[in-house]
């Protein structure tokens, strides 16, 4: 059912088996996995089931740089379906590699491996509607495709990696009604958690105290509490809470909120190719309509033999903000920056001042390419706009021949990279968030290193020449600063409570029934999108807890109960 605080009387108390905050991608795929299970299943949402100003204000905060990373409001939605709602779609799950413990990357290492996580992919690739789990174009596709670069030879990089595209699915309102249909599982809206309740020995939570905006308060009493509410949130939430535990809850060791990873990302050099274009960079279309991108992907071998982290690029367009690029599509793109959401804004229109003789030069490419623009706009409303699943971004091919390199790249944990609180309250008296983002010497050394391996190749495939300044590398990573909505590693998964918030089975170090679902757990960033694993480890923690409740058995269970569903 789905219901609203707003229409509760004051002082309400209700009760559950197991209580949710927080419906974006990993709240909502705990209820669905519930559904069904016996279990009295609350999941509470500070939000409505659209966007309401006033609740969207209680993620604002501050930032230690605003040049490194955007206001703790953007990038976040605080509604029904979370962040979902602005999702762009990517799945991409986890390599073995990012499991490893490695030398060369600080604090590195899950206490889990991708065998531990494969039996819960497959169903989060459904509910994120992807289509089936395979991520390796010769699996996923039985017919020939076209080289991504003809001719282009490798020892350090696969042109077989797959990354595939949702809907994009906004939870929200793809599962409400199997939510409002479901007899055990209760959506609460318009609740936010403001208060957690211990018992008297401390070992586990025994409410939590909801309120609506206009200060209405109710109780939950909860045998089990998961908190999936975001990376930075969770941070807020666990440290503002100091009744118990005078540093805030899982903090006993000034772990929480510290390494906050995003991951590093930006747009550099240029391919040009002697001759005819040899290159594939838009996206393949599976049997069953799921939208493929290969990329070139850094494999473990190179990884570990030059020391650096993980890396994958894809040829893309030239920089939309330099007219230079003569394409009436992406001038066009610039000229209409007001008109773009700020999630992809951003990372359109930073860096560059534009002058009034730039903006002309933009104007003339968009004149000279009426019709490439038609048929461009024909494309979008067709395969985007209007489309139930939707063409993932914006392909352009270059006349020329030319085309930039866009990179994805593991950020390295750094315990100095952190969110905090800040002095400042909300509207509901709590403190906001004070967000310092740094990166390391080894992150700007995983990009340099992989850039000049890529311009190596293609040299020697070759095929052409890659133009780059690798004195600018660290200028481009730091372009648009800290990468989008990945925010990671502030309650970090491990099994020592001095080196980790959670244990492997996300539950909080020494709180029997307190667990954490989302990025917030996880250790290392890898280079993949984070939302395809997220909703798999939410997967595996309801299974945790159905095994647990059948069994009978205590909150902190052992892995091997799980039950893949």
């Amino acid at each position: 059912m789905i219901d609203d605080a707003a229409g509760l009387a004051d002082s309400t108390s209700l009760a559950s088996d197991v209580c949710i905050v927080g419906a974006g991608a990993a709240g909502i795929t705990l209820a669905l996995e519930l559904a069904g299970s016996g279990l009295q299943v609350l999941l509470a949402e500070s939000g409505g089931l659209e966007a309401e100003e006033a609740v969207q204000k209680l993620y604002e905060g501050q930032v230690a740089d605003e040049r490194m990373h955007s206001a703790p409001h953007r990038y976040r939605q605080r509604r029904f379906g979370g962040s979902t709602t602005i999702w762009g779609g990517r799945c991409v799950p986890l390599d073995p590699i990012d499991f490893e413990p490695r030398d060369y990357v600080s604090d590195s290492g899950w206490p889990i491996d991708l065998a531990d996580l494969m039996p819960f992919y497959p169903r989060a690739n459904q509910i994120c509607e992807a289509g089936d789990f395979e991520y390796r174009a010769a699996a996923a596709f039985q017919r020939s495709l076209q080289p991504m670069i003809e001719g282009f030879r490798s020892e350090h990089f696969s042109t077989d990696s797959l990354e595939r595209f949702s809907c994009p699915t906004d939870f929200g309102a793809r599962y409400v009604h199997r939510l409002r249909a479901s007899d055990n599982v209760r959506v609460l809206l318009h609740a936010n958690l403001t208060q957690l309740n211990f018992h008297p020995d401390r070992s586990a939570v025994q409410s939590v105290l909801l309120q609506t905006l206009d200060r209405k308060r109710i109780t939950v009493q909860c045998k089990h509490l998961v908190l999936a509410t975001g990376g930075l949130e969770v941070v807020r939430i666990l440290l503002a809470n100091r009744d118990a535990w005078p540093n805030g809850v899982g903090n006993a060791h000034d772990l929480v909120g510290r390494y906050y990873m995003c991951h590093i990302a930006g747009t550099i050099g240029t391919l040009k190719q002697p001759g005819p274009d040899r290159v594939w960079h838009n996206y393949d279309i599976t049997d069953d309509g799921i939208y493929c991108r290969r990329r070139l992907a850094l494999t473990a071998e190179t990884q570990r033999k030059h020391r650096i982290g993980n890396f994958i690029g894809r040829l893309h367009h030239p920089r939309i903000t330099d007219p230079q690029h003569r394409t009436a599509v992406l001038s066009a793109l610039q000229l209409a920056k007001g008109l773009i959401s700020y999630e992809y804004g951003k990372r359109l229109h930073g860096g560059e001042s534009m002058t009034w003789g730039t903006w002309a030069r933009h104007f003339g490419n968009v004149m000279g390419g009426v019709g490439e623009l038609f048929a461009f706009g024909h494309h979008m409303a067709r395969d985007r706009f209007f489309a139930a699943r939707k063409f993932p971004s914006v392909i352009v091919k270059s006349t020329a021949g030319h085309y930039s390199l866009d990179f994805h790249a593991e950020q390295e944990p750094n315990a100095a990279s952190r969110v905090q609180l800040s002095a400042d309250r909300d509207e509901l008296g709590m403190p906001r968030l004070l967000i310092d983002w740094r990166y390391t010497p080894g992150d700007v050394q995983t990009v340099r290193t992989a850039v000049r391996l890529l311009a190596e190749d293609i040299a020697g495939s070759g095929i052409g020449v890659f133009e780059y300044d690798p004195e600018s590398i660290e200028a481009e990573i730091t372009r648009y600063g800290a990468y989008g909505g990945h925010h990671l590693g502030t309650a970090r998964m491990g099994t020592d409570p001095r080196t980790s918030v959670v244990d492997p089975s996300c539950r909080v170090h020494g709180i029997n029934n307190l667990f954490i679902a989302g990025g917030a757990v996880f250790p290392t960033s890898s280079q993949a999108n984070p939302t395809l694993t997220i909703v798999a480890l939410a997967v595996r923690l309801a299974a945790q807890l159905r095994a647990m409740v059948a069994r009978g058995r205590p909150a902190a269970i052992a892995l091997s109960d799980a039950v893949v569903p």
